[in-house]
């Protein structure tokens, strides 16, 4: 299991972001995703008291280096998106904020953390298999491709609180 702890960096800490950080996070989302959110999924994310959308800020504090979405569910958490610029990935940003966002389901009770990915995406899977996340479906042809076809998305979960705990 992956703790938070020990998986940032020193110059990093993940900040819960507000309706203030929007134009930093728009500017982030063109430049780090290729499926990127809408202003307005972005605003309902930011303001809808069931998600939480966290950030990791460069060590000045002028750019966005990764974020997570964190939906609340009843029992369960859902990670809708955690994503990290290209110029930053393979650093270990993606997991000390997988781990963050686990500790703050866990605050809120979860049970479990859900996630989807698509097929394809093998470094995503590594991290999540590597957390302890498995597989638990597959949606066949969710995801549109470029060339039009679809792309199966894989579901994946983790238990977040162990057998016998109260």
């Amino acid at each position: 299991m992956i703790s938070p702890t020990d998986t940032f960096p020193a110059d990093l800490a993940p900040v819960r972001l507000s309706m203030d950080d929007l134009p930093a996070l728009l500017a982030f989302e063109r430049l780090a995703n290729d499926d990127a959110w809408s202003e307005a999924l972005l605003r309902a994310a930011l303001t809808d008291s069931d998600y939480e959308v966290w950030g990791m800020w460069s060590a000045e504090g002028a750019e966005l280096r990764a974020t997570a979405v964190l939906a609340h569910l009843p029992f369960d958490a859902e990670l809708q998106s955690i994503c990290v610029l290209p110029a930053e990935r393979r650093h270990g940003l993606a997991r000390g904020l997988l781990a963050w966002v686990s500790e703050s389901a866990m605050a809120r009770g979860a049970e479990r953390l859900l996630l989807e990915l698509r097929e394809s995406n093998l470094a995503a899977r590594r991290l999540y298999e590597q957390a302890g996340f498995v597989i638990d479906g597959q949606r066949q042809g969710y995801y549109r491709r470029e060339d039009g076809r679809g792309e199966d998305a894989l579901l994946m979960s983790r238990e977040l609180i162990c057998q016998g705990e109260e």
